[in-house]
């Protein structure tokens, strides 16, 4: 058995940040962060990102034991006592804290069908998995068409294999982006000799000898050697339920991420569904600028600061030549503002609500003006196109 002062349950990033919050509050309280991986915290976006580019693998990883931290990798926490302020391993061990974090985050969603067949592609294993399969000329089909499945269509392409990218909706992003733009990429990743399945379902997977075979609602059969999915996570809130603590698409979470209106429970990250005065309600972001700046202010409330959350996370991605950068609620279902200085390749889009206030901007080949996005969403303020072309400045 252990004791700490704090105990995080939880091994990515966001559990690293926690633990520099902790540590720029408390330079000596005993940290145990105990990972149901088998790898101390790393980095997750370079796994569909550097990765494929040439970076080497030992640039993901957080460096989180310098802070004098013990990283239990492989040690899954499995049940909670809040009440003596315990929590028990995998193994039946049981390590006491003074405060708790949750920082679990999520498991990929699943086809109902093909498990052994998929990589469902979320971890530093699934990343060396693929990428011992991904060659020239190897055929890989690529489900979903979202964040993490364009990303990945468009690092196997570039690595040499030929890549097929299947998806239920009508273009590439078409969650994010306007229709004209999601359908340009859905070309422009032809382009680059991907073939593009738009608004297919897969229905079955299966083995046919050395290859998986696909089929799809539209009747397509595909042979690959690999399968890969990029479908999104769902929470991890398992332990927060058994502990009795509220939970609504993630942990719920005040402003300064106490959980269940505790103050020595916290939760953060992926998990965590918290306050956003900016926008009005709650949110829950699985993105790597929340994991970090959530993280590191909740860990240091956690070690006695008081802060409120209050940040605008951001997100980004790269695809092929293409890339953008976005912050807010960035969804197509809501009315848009566009500026474009070359159409579908330099532009800015405002998500605004019935008054035309920006709910969230997509910043497409610019950079460098996600503070100014979020400003503009701070102001409340109707969106000019004028305010958009000094974005695109």
């Amino acid at each position: 058995m252990a004791a700490y002062r704090y105990l995080i349950v939880g091994g990515g990033m966001t559990a690293d940040a926690a633990c520099r919050g902790i540590r720029d509050q408390d330079a000596d309280g005993s940290i145990g962060v105990f990972a149901a991986e088998e790898h101390a915290p790393y980095a997750r976006p370079p796994l569909s990102k550097a990765l494929w580019t040439g970076k080497d693998e030992s640039s993901v990883w957080r460096g989180t034991t310098d802070l004098g931290v013990d990283v239990h990798a492989g040690q899954r926490i499995t049940s909670l006592d809040l009440d003596t302020r315990s929590a028990t391993d995998a193994v039946g061990g049981t390590h006491t804290y003074e405060r708790l974090l949750l920082a679990t985050g999520g498991t990929p969603r699943r086809l109902p069908a093909g498990d052994d067949d998929v990589i469902y592609f979320r971890t530093l294993d699934d990343f060396r998995r693929l990428r011992a399969l991904a060659g020239d000329g190897v055929r890989i089909a690529v489900i979903g068409g979202g964040f993490i499945g364009s990303e990945l269509a468009a690092a196997l392409a570039t690595n040499g294999c030929a890549v097929t990218i299947v998806f239920p909706e009508h273009g590439i992003g078409a969650r994010l982006f306007p229709p004209a733009l999601s359908t340009f990429v859905n070309e422009y990743y032809g382009s680059k000799r991907v073939d593009v399945l738009p608004e297919e379902l897969v229905e079955a997977i299966g083995r046919d000898g050395s290859s998986v075979r696909l089929t799809t609602n539209a009747g397509h059969v595909l042979d690959a050697d690999v399968v890969v999915a990029g479908l999104g996570i769902v929470p991890s809130t398992e332990l927060a339920e058994q502990a009795g603590l509220e939970v609504e698409d993630g942990i719920v979470v005040d402003e300064y991420g106490r959980a269940g209106r505790r103050d020595d429970v916290f939760a953060a990250g992926d998990v965590a569904r918290f306050p956003v005065p900016a926008l009005g309600g709650s949110r829950r972001v699985e993105h790597e600028d929340h994991a970090n700046t959530h993280g590191r202010v909740v860990g240091a409330n956690m070690a006695g600061g008081h802060a409120s959350y209050d940040h605008l996370p951001f997100f980004y991605s790269d695809l092929f030549e293409l890339g953008y950068e976005a912050v807010g609620d960035v969804d197509s279902r809501q009315a848009m503002v566009e500026e474009w200085a070359d159409p579908n390749r330099k532009g800015v889009v405002a998500y605004v609500d019935g008054d035309g206030r920006a709910r969230g901007l997509l910043l497409w080949d610019v950079w460098g003006k996600v503070d100014a996005a979020r400003e503009l969403i701070r102001s409340e303020a109707p969106v000019e196109p004028a305010a958009l072309r000094r974005l695109l400045d």
